[in-house]
């Protein structure tokens, strides 16, 4: 997430997690300009992301998405809350507390 607004590239490599880009998909939703490459993702950034409606598939994923959001241009609707919940009690509390305009809601 912050690799997508940062001024350059980003190159980023797992070999252990074969998952873990899945929420590159999201990211782009909100104008990340990311390439996905077997194992490896080249991360450009651009000048800010725009809100759009996006999805956690695993906790540091949804976190990752909460971020995006934060720092994002618009409204962002994020689902599958679940997994954030799962490693961050409260996270909407935590963002708000650092002056981000977050709410929590049911549905």
């Amino acid at each position: 997430a912050v690799c997508s607004v940062a001024s350059g590239q980003t190159l980023i490599e797992d070999t252990v997690f074969s998952d873990r880009f899945r929420q590159c998909g999201e990211l782009i939703k909100m104008g990340a300009d990311i390439t996905v490459e077997s194992g490896r993702v080249r991360v450009k950034g651009v000048r800010e992301l725009q809100g759009a409606e996006v999805k956690a598939y695993d906790l540091r994923g949804g976190a990752a998405m909460a971020v995006a959001a934060v720092g994002a241009r618009g409204r962002t609707v994020i689902s599958g809350t679940e997994y954030i919940d799962r490693g961050y009690q409260r996270i909407e509390q935590s963002l708000a507390a650092l002056g981000a305009d977050v709410e929590r809601t049911d549905g």
